[in-house]
């Protein structure tokens, strides 16, 4: 009778680690649910309004205006976009964004990178409050801006070629992002402070410890920041609305909404002209999107 009570008491551990085993199993297969059902909904709350854009693009207007809506178009209807390339200036217009953009990004990076140099590594007299003071522009609205800008552009001299109307009118006033400057500084204190000393002890100077040392470890921040500056500056509609008058300069934000008509308004080639100037943007994002989690971990990891 002693041999079946060994087999039950031994056999009870092993129950109880089976019942763990199948609550820890069944608590992970939950959470794993719960988070792909938490993820499915902000994938829905995002893709919602691109497929609502999407879809009048392949349809023709009277469509539109149907009841129910119908999301998905029966035949895809091409004639839209047809019309944005060959009946708009939208293909200057594109032009005028990507120069626009590039330059306004190019310009930012440099001017952001030095600038985050000097306050993270260089020390000068007032170094802090002028950080605060660049800080501080960040609570100023653009539109508040907007009026002194236009005044200051459109006065300037004709040697200048800067003006209404003008390139260097649309981009000067737009470079040189505070956020970006934070956000150079802050990845730059980050870095080793040897490192740039014992440049200093080599004979090297400030701006090649900037160009050799400093510069090839915030290739992920620099890619980010171009990133964010590029896609805010493509889509930026304000500035490009009060310097530019004339079709051909405007950019594609202005463009568009230029193609609303007073009394009527063909939402379907508006539709496909947001539906073409978005694509670019995305296809940026997906091709730079693996420097964002190396900025993260550059940001996490501080020596």
């Amino acid at each position: 009778m002693a041999a079946p009570v060994v087999i039950t008491e031994a056999s009870e551990p092993h129950a109880d680690y089976s019942r763990a085993a199948r609550r820890s199993r069944v608590l992970w297969l939950g959470k794993g649910v719960a988070a792909y059902a938490v993820l499915t909904v902000f994938a829905a709350i995002t893709l919602v309004p691109f497929l609502y854009l999407l879809s009048p693009s392949f349809r023709q207007s009277y469509e539109l205006l149907t009841f129910p809506p119908q999301w998905i178009p029966h035949s895809l209807y091409t004639g839209n976009f047809h019309h944005v390339l060959h009946q708009t200036s939208y293909p200057r217009w594109a032009l005028n964004t990507l120069i626009f953009a590039g330059a306004i990004t190019a310009i930012t990076l440099v001017l952001d990178t030095l600038a985050g140099y000097a306050f993270a590594r260089l020390r000068f007299p007032g170094r802090t409050a002028l950080f605060g003071l660049v800080i501080a522009t960040l609570m100023i609205p653009t539109a508040a801006v907007v009026a002194p800008l236009y005044i200051m552009i459109s006065r300037l001299p004709g040697w200048t070629h800067s003006g209404v109307n003008t390139y260097p009118g649309m981009i000067l006033p737009m470079v040189c992002s505070p956020l970006g400057v934070f956000m150079m500084r802050q990845f730059m204190s980050t870095l080793p402070e040897a490192l740039v000393e014992a440049a200093r002890l080599d004979g090297a100077g400030e701006w090649q410890i900037f160009r050799k040392i400093v510069l090839p470890l915030m290739k992920p921040p620099i890619v980010v920041l171009g990133i964010f500056t590029f896609m805010f500056q493509w889509v930026n509609f304000l500035w490009p609305l009060v310097i530019t008058t004339t079709d051909n300069m405007k950019t594609l934000t202005v463009g568009i909404a230029s193609l609303q008509g007073q009394f009527v308004t063909d939402w379907g080639v508006i539709s496909a002209a947001a539906v073409m100037t978005i694509f670019p943007v995305i296809a940026v994002f997906l091709i730079f999107q693996r420097w964002f989690v190396q900025a993260s971990m550059a940001g996490a990891l501080k020596q």
